[in-house]
């Protein structure tokens, strides 16, 4: 069984903690990260594109000269898309870019993230988050002792006003819930600071 180390808030081990296997020693499957990836960002576009096409643009309908003896092109009207003000040839339109995954693939996904980043040493895990004050400076100093660097995501077993006020203005901190965790956030950080009531309820509902 996986093990790795607890620490309090002053950045200072107190102990170790035992991870489950089935997340945090499951077998990396990239191509299962990568189509998750693609869904989740997928997922995030609106599809409210739209042009119009040679046959919506207004104007246009009458023959812009006669067909023979000019020496031109032959041409019907002046809202082809080779002329200004015309259509768009294959314009885009409103469409659903939903990417659908089996759950079993998400599943193996997130595993395959949380199992990636434990191995590269980027999961840190801490008793407890207590702040005096919802200060950014506190939260600052907190994070100072685990010497991060690039975005880092701390996840929270739940909605703690406080820990959200004091995040909120530190720009490479991202915050999350166990239940919003998602295979995206997790490999776009740098380091993952979870506290262990969050590691409990990651290994409760993923396991």
């Amino acid at each position: 069984m996986p093990k790795t180390a607890l620490y309090n808030m002053e950045g200072a081990a107190i102990g170790e903690v035992e991870l489950s296997e089935e997340i945090f020693a499951a077998p990396i499957n990239t191509a299962a990260m990568h189509l998750v990836v693609r869904s989740i960002l997928a997922n995030k576009r609106q599809g409210t594109q739209s042009a119009l096409t040679r046959g919506e643009v207004r104007g246009g309908g009458r023959k812009i000269y006669r067909q023979k003896g000019t020496g031109n092109a032959r041409h019907h009207g002046n809202r082809a898309p080779q002329f200004k003000h015309g259509g768009v040839v294959f314009a885009p339109k409103p469409r659903d870019y939903v990417i659908n995954v089996p759950k079993k693939v998400r599943r193996l996904a997130f595993k395959s993230a949380m199992t990636s980043k434990l191995n590269a040493g980027e999961i840190i895990v801490v008793d407890e988050i207590k702040l005096a004050e919802a200060k950014t400076k506190l939260m600052a100093k907190f994070l100072g002792n685990f010497e991060t660097k690039n975005t880092t995501m701390l996840v929270l077993p739940g909605r703690d006003e406080t820990i959200l006020r004091a995040a909120g203005n530190i720009e490479k901190l991202e915050t999350s819930y166990v239940n919003t965790l998602n295979v995206y956030d997790i490999l776009k950080a740098g380091k993952i600071i979870l506290t262990k009531d969050a590691l409990k309820g990651v290994e409760e509902v993923y396991a």
